[in-house]
């Protein structure tokens, strides 16, 4: 497990540079030689549709339980040292962040694998429903994508 794992659940839009900024400013200097990030946008397209906006809900406690059970099987993996998930819920725009996900390690194979790790587990496990607004309707999400383009 990494020495510091930070997660969040907002309703709030944030800055994914900002926090990822202001989150290494209080790691110790020096453990890390790596940090890799993800951070996930919303989109104006899915399934071939143009979306308008977007409601993103989850099962509090739960949602943060199984991140940070995501977290500590990773840190099992791969040596990290911190580790910072950040994650909107509500009502989200075209353009904004959902989610950051930023792992400091000493070495950038450990730090790049973990955060794939965790942003596939999360985006195919974590207790989190979309629901997309359209031009004439209103539309759950039934499953993630891939995560690569068809």
């Amino acid at each position: 497990m990494a020495d510091t794992v930070r997660i969040e659940i907002r309703h709030e839009p944030f800055d994914p540079w900002q926090e990822t900024s202001a989150y290494q400013q209080g790691i110790t200097a020096g453990k890390s030689g790596a940090v890799a990030s993800f951070v996930g946008t919303m989109r104006d397209s899915n399934e071939g549709e143009a979306v308008q906006a977007m409601t993103l809900e989850h099962y509090p406690g739960m949602t943060e339980k199984h991140i940070r059970e995501i977290c500590e099987q990773a840190g099992k993996r791969w040596q990290m040292l911190d580790c910072l998930v950040l994650h909107r819920v509500g009502e989200i725009q075209i353009g904004d962040a959902i989610v950051l996900i930023a792992v400091w390690a000493a070495h950038r194979g450990d730090a790049m694998d973990a955060c794939r790790f965790i942003i596939e587990d999360l985006k195919s496990r974590a207790p989190f429903w979309k629901k997309e607004r359209l031009a004439n309707q209103e539309r759950w999400v039934e499953s993630n994508t891939t995560g690569y383009s068809k």
